[in-house]
């Protein structure tokens, strides 16, 4: 029912590299998109009211109904996607490549699409930075699948119909919402490539996010100076100095400062009052 969350499988299918592709082209990789994997739902035995389907541009979000087992998506269906791939690509100059983010959580589905948070995640693997640096590594390879921590440890280490969890390995890496740990397959490979150095600290493209891509929990605070520093004389102002020598001892100090014009006196130390004076008698 809309606006009502219901737990579901997430299943996110980006292709690799489709910026570099020219108007003329796009249809035709979109065509190829969803035949490999429409096919390959279909080969599993998931079809709609069951999978739900949303179009994103270069890629598909899909979203499976709870009563469909997980264990098919990340047995039966990648294998299937793999094997219609490699198909498909065989005369291709450019040929398909995709990542597949999966994840399983609460859904909430209105006249628009579907959202919640599960949907995010599954989106972020699928895009994040080691997500594709596994994809370039893996030269000739036409799909990486990046699972999340909860689909690993539920549907992908108890193994079952072509799932074996050997074939994967562990990355923490950094989204917008902060770091996690994710699972990666290359399938047709023993393990996956190690990503390029350094992929998994690269920031989030996010201008004020800090190191590692998440946003800091708290704005930064300014430093308090060291006891050593805070007793170190301060440089005698022109204006005052017997004041600001006072100042620098920590000592409690009123301050009469006479102004002519425009300016302004700075005092280091501890000022309680400041009385100013424009020399005008007012």
């Amino acid at each position: 029912m809309e606006g009502e969350a219901a737990y579901g499988f997430i299943v996110n299918v980006d292709a690799q590299g489709s910026g570099l592709l020219t108007d003329t082209e796009k249809p035709e990789m979109r065509r190829r998109l969803y035949d490999v994997t429409g096919t390959a739902f279909e080969r599993a035995g998931i079809r709609p009211p069951r999978l739900y389907q949303e179009d994103r541009g270069d890629g598909i979000l899909g979203v499976l109904a709870p009563d469909v087992p997980p264990v098919r998506v990340v047995g039966e269906w990648i294998e299937h996607l793999h094997q219609n791939l490699r198909e498909t690509n065989q005369h291709l100059r450019k040929p398909l490549r995709l990542r597949v983010g999966l994840h399983i959580g609460r859904v909430t589905a209105d006249a628009h699409g579907r959202s919640g948070r599960a949907v995010d995640l599954a989106c972020r693997l699928a895009d994040c930075t080691v997500t594709k640096a596994i994809l370039r590594a893996a030269d000739g390879a036409p799909l990486v699948v990046a699972a999340s921590d909860r689909v690993h440890e539920d549907f992908i280490l108890p193994g079952g119909r072509w799932v074996d969890p050997g074939h994967y390995r562990r990355h923490d890496v950094d989204l917008k919402e902060g770091r996690t740990t994710a699972w990666f397959m290359v399938p047709g490979r023993s393990e996956p490539p190690e990503p390029e150095p350094h992929a998994e600290r690269a920031q989030a493209p996010d201008t004020a996010a800090g190191p590692g891509g998440a946003l800091p929990s708290h704005p930064p605070q300014p430093q308090r100076p060291q006891a050593d520093e805070a007793a170190a004389p301060a440089a005698p102002s022109p204006a005052a100095p017997a004041a600001a020598d006072d100042a620098a001892a920590g000592d409690r100090v009123v301050q009469n400062i006479h102004q002519h014009g425009t300016g302004r006196i700075v005092v280091g130390g501890t000022i309680d009052t400041i009385n100013f004076s424009d020399g005008g008698g007012r």
